[in-house]
């Protein structure tokens, strides 16, 4: 069983920063494309950001210019830079797969990021 875990959420002011890791056990990211997802109270889980093994790089429109996702292969480690906080942005923020429902791991706990007025 691979083990997902997030890190790195808080509460902060809008306009402010933060940054977020997931971490896989066994080595699980290697040659695999790693997305980060979000999901607010009543909204379904949306994918955010997306970076494959190659390093190619994709964002949803909501987050584009305000977040980055990086990679550290050897870690196995993937991350999620976000800058300019907004309080649309609040959710609880997960990582996997950004294929189908059959290539994903089991979901982690997830990180809360709580943004403020």
């Amino acid at each position: 069983q691979v083990s997902l875990v997030e890190s790195g959420g808080g509460l902060v002011q809008a306009g402010g920063s933060l940054r977020l890791s997931c971490a896989a056990s066994r080595n699980a990211f290697t040659f695999q494309s790693i997305g980060w997802y979000r999901q607010a109270p009543g909204n379904q889980r949306e994918l955010v950001a997306r970076i494959t093994w190659g390093g190619a790089i994709n964002y949803a429109d909501s987050v584009k210019g305000r977040f980055t996702i990086s990679r550290d292969n050897a870690k196995s480690t993937v991350y999620l830079q976000m800058d300019n906080l907004e309080p649309e942005d609040t959710a609880v923020y997960f990582c996997n797969s950004p294929l189908g429902p059959g290539y994903r791991w089991q979901w982690g706990q997830g990180t809360r990021v709580t943004v403020s007025s």
